[in-house]
């Protein structure tokens, strides 16, 4: 599996994009509150963080007996410049186009 297919499968689930805002929010959670967010089983929401964790886009930091989870962005950055910019791109290219030209028409 690729990173870009591990990034669609973690943003795939809704479960996930809602541990990811949560942590948008407020970053270094513990699985304790992040888990009392959810009508889940604790074992159901640590698999769910697995998943993003392998993923790369949450990353975690041990703080003496907890473990703190963080939102990493950069994977889903990765994800919209590859897929999404390129198909943006000419969208933009071609209002730049007609502005310019409409522009040369009042002129």
């Amino acid at each position: 599996m690729t990173d870009d297919d591990r990034v669609f499968k973690a943003l795939a689930d809704p479960t996930r994009r809602f541990l990811l805002d949560r942590l948008f929010v407020r970053d270094g959670r513990t699985l304790t509150e992040l888990e009392s967010e959810l009508e889940m089983t604790r074992f159901g929401v640590m698999k769910h963080l697995r998943i993003l964790e392998d993923a790369g886009i949450v990353v975690t930091r041990k703080s003496g007996r907890e473990k703190l989870h963080f939102l990493n962005p950069v994977p889903i950055r990765l994800i919209h410049d590859r897929w999404i910019d390129k198909f943006t791109e000419r969208r933009v290219s071609a209002l730049t186009d007609l502005k310019r030209q409409l522009e040369k028409e009042s002129a």
